[in-house]
């Protein structure tokens, strides 16, 4: 099973686990191998339909699945509430948090090791 690669990586890795040269996966696509030698650059971005042929050939089958976004464990009522801010209100905030920081500063120690 092939998986989590980019498309190029993907159509490269099908044909070699196929043990297929280019153009002999060419000859599958009725393409010729500069085409096939083209698709398996990193820079390529194939069609999902390309893809999908050029796994075929290969003796792949894309499947393809719409999973749910992992979400970043992030408090976004701080982040709107701050958004609600008058641009006094963060300046006046910004600067607090600076004389939090080299506070801090003034009482770090540095060890050398």
């Amino acid at each position: 099973m092939l998986s989590d690669m980019p498309s190029p990586l993907l159509i490269r890795a099908a044909r070699r686990d196929a043990r297929l040269t280019q153009t002999q996966l060419a000859d599958r696509l009725g393409t010729t191998q500069p085409v096939v030698a083209r698709l398996e650059r990193l820079d390529s971005n194939p069609t999902l339909a390309t893809l999908e042929r050029a796994l075929d050939a290969a003796g792949y089958q894309l499947q393809l699945r719409a999973v749910p976004r992992q979400r970043a464990p992030v408090d976004e009522t701080q982040i709107f509430e701050r958004l609600r801010w008058t641009p006094a209100e963060r300046l006046a905030a910004l600067t607090a948090s600076r004389r939090n920081l080299d506070a801090l500063i003034g009482t770090a120690h540095r060890t050398d090791a």
